[in-house]
């Protein structure tokens, strides 16, 4: 069964990377983008506003798909993943929902953490690794 799902690539006014520490499996204490799965009705877009809303407590607008992955899942799903660029329009960073933490990171920074399988040779093949510092 194929799952659904958004992601969000958000860089701020320094090139910092917009990540989420993963609060649940699977992934649990891992780092990665905000997102999560579309609900039945929504619009991929819909999804990235409510997600990172409800993950990051950021407001976005929703930008251009920049890529999509499947990723296994456990009992035999694959989570189908469109990440889309987005900026932001307002808020207060804070973790919230399943996110353990949120925070920017530069190119170092995302380096050094344990991040989710994939991620970080994924934004390489899209161009959307942080800045270095």
């Amino acid at each position: 069964m194929r799952v659904r799902c958004v992601g969000a690539i958000v860089h701020d006014a320094d090139g910092r990377l917009l990540v989420i520490q993963r609060g649940h499996p699977p992934g649990e204490g891992l780092w990665s983008l905000p997102g999560g799965r579309v609900e039945p009705g929504e619009t991929d877009a819909a999804a990235v506003v409510r997600e990172i809303a409800e993950e990051t407590g950021l407001q976005v607008e929703p930008g251009p798909l920049i890529g999509s992955v499947d990723r296994p899942a456990p009992g035999g799903v694959t989570y189908d993943i469109r990440d889309y660029a987005a900026t932001v329009t307002g808020g207060v960073l804070r973790a919230g929902d399943d996110a353990r933490a949120a925070r920017w990171v530069d190119a170092e920074e995302l380096a050094a953490l344990p991040t989710t399988t994939g991620l970080l040779e994924t934004l390489a093949s899209w161009g959307a690794l942080p800045a270095p510092r």
